[in-house]
């Protein structure tokens, strides 16, 4: 049996650390293709170009389109051939890292992710989600390493919108449920291994780290301040859950997540939030007792996240509907398999069900 732990090559984060970078970025060439969007620019990336080139780097901006599908990603990676470019910047959210990395590895040089949100955990892992250009799942991609670099500035995560940290909690709260599925099931992880006891233990710990912080760390970025609690959810968001599912595996939540984003009506709610709905319908999909099934309704629910198809605007959903969303999720090209029983597209319909209905009777019952 063979294990495998994954991380990225330097993982820095702190208060205003992008502006300080130089020490870190120097590594990597002077001509850098800088990736971010049209938000994110306006909010640090200009003032981080300007950074750059005072510092003598050629900088190539490239503005990201907002999906990461092969027809974006072929489409950057073009222009960074072109200008043979010696790094990629991803600078934005988890989609802009998915890219990055993406592109990176099209033309065989380094990636340094630059998250601007701790609402996913995608900015240190290995592999990249590749969507379809119409925002439905495709499939996932993967690569020989790591990223070179995160680099995570906690000062600009402050100052972003609390529902996405709170989105990011949300991911990064499936972690230990997922891996610990895995380790049942005796499955692969991310890297079609077993799991290491360290990538076991990282997820314990971020699971741990949420439940004492979560609502400290949201109080405080509504006020897009950095305090201790913050730094630590947002190393919870980023860190340990990016190695943690990487490492410890993916099975049921994720999954799910996949299968909701072929239903249009979800494709405004963010990732986290399709994810949040997915760990609980996970637990339902486990049996799982009532202690251990509102262990983590009750954060979720207590954050505002999704815990009723109404929240994922599916309250009209039909039963076609639901199912088509269950076969999505058991592809064969995702990871409901990984789970440590055999799970059906109708057990999946009837799961995102139960947990409507749970929270409803919860509700009823707590007023």
């Amino acid at each position: 049996m063979t294990k495998e732990f994954g991380s990225p090559s330097s993982y820095i984060q702190g208060n205003g650390v992008l502006f300080e970078s130089d020490q870190y970025l120097k590594g990597f060439g002077d001509k850098p293709l800088l990736l971010t969007d049209d938000s994110v620019y306006n909010i640090v990336g200009q003032k981080f170009e300007s950074y750059l080139k005072d510092h003598g780097y050629s900088v190539v901006l490239v503005k990201f389109q907002g999906e990461s599908s092969e027809s974006e990603i072929n489409r950057i990676a073009q222009i960074g051939k072109d200008e043979n470019v010696s790094a990629i910047y991803g600078l934005g959210g988890g989609k802009t890292s998915d890219s990055a990395k993406a592109i990176a590895d099209n033309l065989d040089i380094p990636v340094v992710i630059m998250p601007t949100l701790a609402s996913t955990d995608a900015p240190c892992s290995r592999l990249s989600v590749i969507y379809t250009d119409d925002g439905s799942f495709d499939h996932y991609r993967f690569y020989n390493h790591n990223p070179n670099l995160v680099l995570v500035d906690s000062h600009i995560i402050a100052g972003a919108p609390a529902h996405l940290l709170i989105a990011g909690i949300a991911d990064a709260l499936a972690t230990n449920v997922e891996a610990q599925a895995v380790a049942q099931a005796g499955a692969d992880t991310m890297l079609n291994e077993k799991q290491t006891l360290v990538g076991s233990a990282i997820g314990q710990k971020c699971e741990e780290t949420l439940f004492k912080y979560a609502h400290i760390a949201v109080a405080d970025v509504k006020q897009h301040v950095v305090t201790s609690a913050l730094e630590k959810v947002i190393e919870a968001n980023t860190l340990m859950s990016g190695l943690g599912f990487e490492s410890g595996g993916l099975s049921g939540a994720h999954a799910i997540h996949d299968g909701l984003t072929t239903l249009e009506q979800t494709h405004a709610l963010t990732h986290g939030e399709k994810v949040a709905y997915g760990t609980l319908t996970q637990l339902m999909l486990e049996g799982a007792d009532q202690d251990r099934y509102n262990k983590y309704f009750k954060l979720i629910l207590s954050l505002g996240l999704p815990t009723t198809l109404a929240d994922l605007h599916l309250e009209n959903a039909t039963d076609e509907e639901l199912l088509a969303a269950g076969k999505a999720a058991c592809s064969e090209n995702d990871t409901i398999d990984r789970l440590p029983f055999k799970v059906e597209p109708n057990d999946v319909a009837q799961a995102f069900r139960a947990v409507d209905s749970y929270t409803k009777e919860y509700l009823e019952a707590n007023k």
